[in-house]
Order: structure tokens, then sequence, then C-alpha cells
């Protein structure tokens, strides 16, 4: 999916979340057109809510290639309102930042993150934690380790994964190190930005 793509739907997701209804119209839109699989969908009818099956559905568009976002559109054929806000936000975001134009300065790149900074993190990469953990080098039994253990939770399977390959990396588990995994997974570097702004308490 294209990062402006992915941008929109992290930076909306409260939002879709309180007002979709995804069973009835979206979902068989994006069967039929080849984006979620028999799998997909019961895995997102399990969801015991409305909320929780959007929450579903929006972690898994953002991997399901270029396709998915322009089908998720059309999907939202009763829900024109929603395609609109979108179309907005899309028009609105600003070109995005080439590489080096990070305004992270070079001693906060240097820096190994917090407990605090990490689990901000890990409540804004969404789908995209298990690409960014394997890039910052751990395994795929690690990387399966933590969705086993964090099952319920994305954000606490993420922050798990954070957290051993800090332990693992050391001094080398850099923001530096964490900003080209983030980039590489297609997470807009301001994710990034947002989270080392903010001051521990």
């Amino acid at each position: 999916m294209d990062p402006a793509h992915r941008a929109v739907l992290r930076k909306l997701r409260a939002e879709l979340c309180s007002q979709l209804l995804v069973s009835e119209s979206i979902l068989p839109v994006l069967f039929q057109e080849g984006v979620l699989t028999h799998a997909h969908v019961e895995d997102i009818e399990s969801e015991p809510t409305d909320t929780r099956k959007s929450q579903k559905l929006l972690d898994i568009l953002p991997n399901r290639g270029p396709g998915a976002f322009p089908a998720f559109m059309r999907s939202l054929a009763d829900f024109s309102w929603i395609r609109d806000r979108l179309l907005h936000e899309l028009q609105a975001e600003p070109e995005p930042r080439t590489a080096g134009s990070c305004h992270l300065s070079d001693s906060v790149l240097q820096r190994v993150l917090s407990d605090q900074e990490l689990c901000r993190l890990s409540f804004r990469i969404g789908a995209e934690w298990e690409v960014v953990l394997k890039d910052l080098g751990l395994s795929a039994e690690a990387v399966f380790r933590c969705r086993s253990d964090h099952s319920l939770s994305t954000q606490a399977a993420a922050l798990s994964g954070l957290v051993l390959w800090r332990r693992s990396g050391g001094r080398s588990a850099t923001a530096r190190r964490l900003l080209e995994s983030l980039t590489a997974a297609g997470v807009h570097e301001s994710v990034l930005e947002e989270v080392l702004a903010r001051p521990n308490s």
C-alpha cells in the first residue's frame, strides 16, 4: 500500500472504527476483488463488536498490496461521507519528505529509546509492527513468540518485540536504526518524531 494511503488510514483510524459497519457491504467487496481471503473474512467476523471488526480490517489492509486502498474506497458505497473524508485528507496530505529530511537531531538519533518511548511507539506502528521488527533483525521465531504471547493485543506484541530488540541490540539499538526500519516498512518518519518529541514523565 502507498505510504500516503497508510498514513491516512492511520490518522483516521479511530473515526473509521467508530463509524464503519464492515460486515454487510465492505467485506463482500474486498473479498470479491481479491483483497481479502476467506481466512481474513472469518478472522474479522470472529471479532465480537463492529468496532473490533473494523480495527481488524484496518490492521490487515495495509499489507494487502497496492490495490487494497482503491478497493477499500470502492467498498464505501454506503459510507459516502467517510469516502469523502478520506479523499479530503489525501488531498490535504503534505508531500512526503525526501530521505535525509528528518527533523530529529543527530544527538537524538544516536540515543537508545526509553521504556516510555517504546511504549508510545508501539501504539502508533499498527499492522506494520512485524515488518518493522523483522527489519530490525528479530527472527521469525521471536516475532511469532511475541504474537503468540500477546494474541489479544497488537500493541503489547509490538512493545514486547521492541523491548527484545533493544535488549539484544544494546547501544546499537538507536533511534536512527529504528527510523531506518520504520521507513522500510512504510511508516512515516513523523511517527517517530512525535514519539521522541514528548518528554518522558
